[in-house]
């Protein structure tokens, strides 16, 4: 198995780094790849994936 990485970028999303599947609540593939970027400030219209609000809402974290 390969080794993913996880870096929360500053004011913005959780950087996954390295082959990984996401998946739902029902455990359906909502997408995979070797690099995806997951939503920490929770305005993101496509949750779990980031699509740039937080740089809309003025999201602020280290």
């Amino acid at each position: 198995m390969s080794e993913i990485t996880i870096t929360a970028q500053a004011n913005g999303p959780l950087e996954v780094d390295g082959a990984c599947t996401v998946l739902n609540s029902s455990g359906e593939v909502v997408k995979e790849g070797n690099k995806v970027y997951l939503c920490r400030c929770g305005h993101s219209a496509n949750k779990p994936m980031c699509d740039g609000s937080h740089k809309r809402e003025g999201f602020v974290a280290p």
